[in-house]
């Protein structure tokens, strides 16, 4: 065989793997739908019961993230704090702390 029909046959034979791959997620998503169809019509008490869960855990989510938002912004704001002392430390400089 040439060089150019191995080359053709290498692109012909992953194209072909790529349309099986292909057709294969199609029959998969339209199985899921199908199945998501079937559960929405058996039990759409559940699919209420899972969107109600769903907006808590987005709630809690955002909860937590803001949280972890709020640690990293307070250890940036105490690494500067700290980065500032050290600055003015140098220039023979210090901040004004009261003291009890």
């Amino acid at each position: 065989m040439s060089v150019e029909k191995m080359v053709k046959v290498e692109s012909f034979q992953r194209a072909l793997g790529l349309k099986k791959m292909v057709d294969r997620w199609r029959n998969s998503h339209t199985h899921c739908l199908w199945q998501m169809t079937l559960s929405q019509r058996r039990n759409p008490y559940a699919i209420l019961r899972m969107q109600d869960t769903m907006v808590q855990e987005l709630a809690l989510a955002s909860k937590q993230l803001l949280m972890v938002r709020q640690a990293a912004l307070h250890q940036l704001f105490e690494k500067e704090h700290r980065q500032y002392q050290q600055e003015l430390n140098q220039m023979g400089k210090a901040f004004y702390v009261e003291r009890l």
